[in-house]
């Protein structure tokens, strides 16, 4: 017979735990709002309006004339304590004398046949340098001539090719536009090669990457870059050429028919008019400013400035 086992079963699992139902949190303490009005005069002007004075401080041309005012009232209080119109004329007899002379139409005469004289060679320098800038960054040999050049000749002064100058080209404008090509020349040519090699190489490369090739290259990239040490250069040339020009005037002489500035000094020097020596003087230093602070600051603002290159 047989016997049937019975299933076993498994005992019944008990239930879970009701959960308690969770504590209820006490209320939050309400924090009383604190609002307070501000009057109208203790508050605060995110802009301000600036005074007069700062204003006139932030001028450029105002500063600078401020100077020029102090410096003529030095000139006029040393003069008067002098005492010596001979030796050393006030400021106010040198501008009676330099507006005679304008009035006159001998010192714009004397100005103009100057200027002439200096845009030649100014001019001649300018294309020289340019030459030997573009040979010196094509090649090594460019480099390695520019700077054996520059090494022997722009330590020499222009004041000692002047014998050389009235040998070669005798007694005339010839020999003043040879001194003054001399003068300009090295100045620019430096400025100008040490400002293109100081163009960086990522600045190359982002315009190869645009398609930029030799001559749009150089326009685009390498001209920008290398500004504002051109412009160095050209103020530098500028004012060893205008300072070289007035010396040649006043060894040359007459140039063409007709004197300069510095012949102008020179006469007057000669008749021991010194107010008038002065009053020629007085022109070179107008006509300075006049190209520092007009000419050349406006060819600043358009290109450096505009370029972001200079604050």
């Amino acid at each position: 017979m047989t016997a049937t086992l019975a299933p076993l079963s498994s005992p019944p699992l008990a239930a879970p735990p009701l959960a308690s139902p969770p504590l209820a949190s006490p209320p939050l303490a309400q924090r009383p709002e604190i609002v307070r009005e501000t009057s109208a005069s203790g508050a605060v002007s995110v802009e301000q309006r600036l005074s007069f004075a700062e204003l006139a401080y932030r001028q450029s041309w105002l500063r600078k004339a401020a100077v020029l005012a102090v410096l003529a009232v030095v000139w006029e209080a040393y003069g008067r304590w002098l005492d010596n119109p001979l030796l050393f004329p006030t400021f106010s007899a040198t501008v009676e004398a330099f507006a005679a002379a304008i009035l006159s139409g001998e010192i714009p005469t004397k100005a103009l046949v100057s200027l002439q004289t200096l845009a030649i060679g100014y001019g001649i320098g300018i294309v020289l340098a340019a030459l030997l800038t573009t040979m010196a960054i094509g090649s090594r040999i460019g480099t390695d001539l520019l700077e054996t050049l520059t090494a022997m000749f722009n330590p020499l002064p222009a004041i000692a090719l002047l014998p050389l100058a009235l040998i070669w080209f005798g007694l005339g404008q010839g020999s003043v536009v040879f001194v003054l090509v001399h003068s300009v020349l090295w100045a620019i040519a430096l400025n100008t090669h040490a400002g293109f090699r100081s163009v960086s190489n990522t600045l190359r490369m982002v315009g190869l990457n645009y398609g930029l090739r030799n001559l749009s290259l150089v326009r685009a990239i390498l001209i920008p870059a290398a500004f504002p040490s051109i412009l160095t250069g050209l103020k530098v040339g500028w004012a060893f050429a205008w300072r070289t020009l007035i010396a040649a005037e006043l060894v040359f002489g007459v140039s063409s028919g007709s004197g300069g500035l510095g012949w102008y000094i020179f006469e007057n020097r000669n008749a021991l008019e010194t107010t008038n020596v002065f009053a020629g003087l007085f022109t070179v230093i107008m006509i300075g400013l006049f190209v520092e602070n007009v000419i050349f600051a406006n060819i600043e603002k358009k290109t450096i400035r505009r370029w972001g290159m200079q604050h």
